[in-house]
């Protein structure tokens, strides 16, 4: 696969992850949509990480430490900073009963739509890099 083939992978992974995001959101399922935003930034970081490497990304779930090694940190607002810190929990603690518990109690329709935003411009910026 040439590094094009394989970027397209991973956006085309994003993108399905952040559609299943939007009907969550639309039924809402508030704290599984915000794993799915979590999905949804992950592999487009994954598809940012082959561009400058072409090789296969780390297996890790951390949000900042996959913008650290894909060499993306850098080029983050500290907003986008800051938005990657709050959703990587999002990714393992929504899979555990007493995580998802203090979720739900947390992630609000208000909260939960901006994610859901944050998550669409972050998605946007980044394609436009790749």
């Amino acid at each position: 696969m040439t590094i094009e083939e394989k970027m397209s992978y991973w956006i085309e992974l994003s993108n399905n992850d952040f559609a299943v995001a939007e009907t969550l959101l639309m039924n809402g399922h508030y704290t599984y949509t915000g794993f799915m935003c979590h999905q949804a930034i992950e592999k487009i970081l994954k598809g940012y990480f082959i561009k400058g490497k072409d090789e296969t990304p780390p297996f890790k779930h951390d949000l900042e430490f996959l913008a650290q090694q894909s060499g993306l940190y850098n080029l983050l607002s500290k907003e986008q900073i800051i938005f990657l810190e709050r959703l990587t929990p999002l990714n393992i603690e929504a899979r555990y009963p007493d995580y998802k518990n203090k979720i739900a109690q947390y992630m609000t329709k208000e909260i939960t739509q901006k994610i859901y935003e944050q998550t669409k411009e972050f998605l946007q910026w980044i394609k436009k890099m790749m």
